[in-house]
């Protein structure tokens, strides 16, 4: 089913070439919550593609929109002039509550951080690591119920990414769902149902706690890990790293966030982007079905056309001329991933989801440059084992509901998605 009638979309558009080009946020939640982005980003690609924001969601103020394909990418592989200090997200962190992680770091620091937890996503480790991923998956689609609606978030995505999550770092196993919440904690604004009060100052405050929490139960696993023999756990690379050893609290809780969200919110959002995508798309999945050596081009579409990080902060470091614009130094500067991927100068037909499309894995949803997506080759295992084991158990996934969609302009992604699976193969 479709969660976006004619008359919604055609409203949307409406909205967004009829507001004065000046006043345009992208970076407003709603439009992301209600999917009704597409023309606000349609219209600054057409008519203003380096485009000066301002936005009064939290601390954030004025900023540079970059929602070309082209201009994103001098940006991002460019950063001797546009730095990712102090962080990725455009609110700025609190004085009293700043998390140093190596992706809002610079070379030198960032590039030996990187390098410490790099070797548990390379191309060995992925290989021992299949056969763990492919057991967990099947274990997870065979406790699905038959003839009865759920949540395929909950039980397939959040499952699937927080069982791998638990095997990266070693994580007690009966404790696994408490990575979800604080990847949810830790990305969530306050009135996005996930604390008590949607009052900004107590939803921080509760957000700081079970930071807090999050870093207090990380440091009895550093404890354990440091007092023993290295092992291929990402905890314990962190706690033998020469790079990383002597991390504060504050950084070890900023790179634990970085881990938590980076292996956990984005697959998350693409596993149930697959589904839903192919909901919309029958033809598609007539395709896929018919041809399972499709997968692996069906998951680099749908990384691309679900683009599940939003945007990317930067900070010019200088005064640099883009796009007919002078961005002045210490601006903030926001890489639309999201909308540089439905590029039409770029993007050949780039609002449909085609999974036989040409040169599919050219998009943006990781990044370029040197904070290109460590991860991103586990995304893409995930993803490729988890449609394997579907396409083995089940002739129909039927989406039966609208998903409701996080209400955030930084993680694009899926709150729920109501399915019913007829049968099994």
């Amino acid at each position: 089913m479709d969660d976006g009638s004619i008359d919604v979309k055609r409203a949307a558009r409406e909205a967004a070439y009829a507001m004065p080009i000046e006043e345009i946020n992208p970076a407003d939640p709603e439009l992301f919550r209600t999917d009704t982005w597409h023309p606000y980003f349609e219209r600054l690609r057409k008519e203003d593609p380096v485009h000066w924001a301002v936005s009064e969601e939290g601390d954030v103020g004025g900023y540079w929109s970059v929602t070309r394909y082209n201009d994103i990418m001098a940006v991002d592989t460019n950063h001797e002039v546009f730095s990712s200090i102090p962080t990725i997200v455009l609110p700025d962190p609190a004085e009293d509550f700043t998390l140093p992680m190596f992706i809002a770091m610079d070379p030198p620091k960032h590039d030996v951080q990187r390098k410490t937890v790099s070797p548990i996503v390379a191309g060995p480790n992925l290989a021992k690591m299949e056969g763990v991923i492919r057991a967990r998956a099947a274990e997870i689609l065979d406790d699905l119920p038959i003839g009865q609606e759920f949540d395929w978030v909950d039980k397939v995505s959040i499952e699937l990414t927080t069982m791998t999550l638990a095997i990266l770092f070693d994580f007690p196993w009966e404790d696994r769902r408490k990575l979800t919440r604080w990847s949810d904690v830790a990305t969530g604004a306050p009135d996005s149902g996930l604390f008590a009060s949607t009052d900004p100052e107590k939803a921080e405050e509760q957000r700081r706690m079970e930071l807090f929490e999050c870093v207090d139960y990380f440091m009895r696993l550093w404890n354990e890990r440091v007092a023993a023999p290295p092992k291929p756990d990402l905890i314990s690379m962190l706690a033998h790293g020469e790079s990383t050893k002597d991390m504060d609290r504050m950084e070890y809780l900023g790179n634990l966030i970085l881990l938590i969200v980076g292996g956990n919110d984005t697959t998350r959002n693409t596993i149930t982007g697959s589904i839903y995508a192919l909901s919309q798309n029958p033809d598609q999945e007539r395709a896929l079905r018919a041809n399972p050596a499709l997968i692996p081009s069906m998951v680099s579409e749908t990384i691309r056309w679900q683009t599940p990080l939003a945007y990317m902060r930067r900070r010019a470091l200088r005064d640099f001329e883009l796009g007919g614009k002078t961005i002045k130094e210490g601006d903030k500067v926001a890489m639309w991933y999201v909308s540089g991927n439905r590029d039409e100068e770029v993007i050949e037909r780039p609002n449909d989801y085609w999974i036989e499309r040409p040169r599919v894995r050219q998009h943006l949803s990781f990044g370029f440059g040197i904070h290109r997506c460590v991860g991103n080759r586990l995304a893409e295992l995930q993803l490729k084992i988890i449609w394997e084991e579907i396409l083995a158990r089940f002739p129909k996934i039927e989406v039966v509901g609208a998903p409701r969609r996080v209400p955030s302009s930084f993680v694009h992604g899926y709150e729920s998605l109501p399915v019913v699976i007829p049968t099994r193969t």
